[in-house]
């Protein structure tokens, strides 16, 4: 479905624009238009603003599009389970909205998989795809139940943020007072409880491992070495499965542009701009 131009409304520094399901979804452009555009796709439980400190780097060569999922940040907050499927159409919608006919996208972890949909049911719209820190697959079912009921209690977000922090940042981050572990722990309490546990839902019900094999495109995978959600193995399958697929291994954890940050940028811009 096209996504008509008169649905883009521009409002307090953000642009928004309205999904075919009716879903507001916030968005921002940086950098030249001259520029090929990047996608940024996020984190669960964080904002566009995750990417704060690799813009700067990034839009010396790209023209890059940060969005805030459904349930995220500035965007709405549908009170229904997600799918990968209505994620991605959000990413197509929007690039329609645009008139951006083909893009390059990054994803890291939850955006990993939104951008592994992206290859795999969109390949025209896709030039080269980065999937850093994610999987085809993260489990079983059941696994999940248990996390999505957790962060719907009241109360409970604190804990939860808790959590993301220790799987996202290296333990020497953690022992002491650290201004950009607290700017991500407040994007993670500014969530809504819904919206992260939607896109759980989303993780709950994916699986992948046998059609990221469609994906033609370009295909950097980056994994932590450290990482203990997506592990390196994820990362391994990745690379085997998707023909001609780059696998790249940093000694990280889960979020590598902070934990690896002196290369990061420079790693994904070179990739895209092979």
């Amino acid at each position: 479905m096209t996504v008509k131009g008169t649905d883009l409304i521009k409002a307090k520094g953000l642009c928004y624009f309205r999904t075919g399901d009716g879903v507001r979804i916030a968005y921002r452009l940086d950098g030249s238009a001259d520029h090929p555009v990047l996608v940024l796709a996020n984190s669960i439980a964080t904002s566009m603003n995750m990417w704060n400190g690799q813009i700067s780097e990034l839009s010396e060569h790209f023209r890059i599009l940060r969005y805030d999922y459904r349930g995220h940040g500035h965007s709405d907050t549908p009170n229904v389970p997600y799918s990968f499927d209505r994620l991605g159409r959000d990413v197509l919608e929007l690039l329609d909205a645009l008139q951006f006919d083909r893009v390059h996208v990054l994803g890291l972890s939850l955006g990993g998989v939104v951008a592994q949909w992206l290859g795999i049911h969109a390949p025209e719209r896709i030039d080269r795809l980065i999937l850093s820190n994610t999987s085809s697959y993260l489990g079983p079912a059941e696994q999940w139940e248990g996390l999505i009921n957790s962060v719907l209690e009241p109360g409970k977000l604190p804990e939860i943020a808790d959590m993301f922090m220790h799987n996202w940042f290296p333990s020497h981050m953690l022992t002491s007072e650290n201004s950009l572990v607290a700017s991500f722990r407040d994007m993670v309490l500014a969530t809504r409880p819904q919206g992260i546990a939607g896109s759980w839902a989303a993780i709950r019900d994916m699986d992948m491992r046998r059609t990221v094999s469609l994906i033609n495109s370009p295909t950097l995978v980056i994994a932590g070495q450290h990482d203990t959600v997506t592990l390196p193995e994820h990362g391994e399958l990745l690379s085997k499965t998707i023909s001609g697929a780059e696998l790249l291994i940093l000694p990280s954890v889960h979020l590598p542009m902070w934990s690896f940050h002196p290369n990061f940028s420079e790693l994904c811009s070179s990739s895209c701009r092979q």
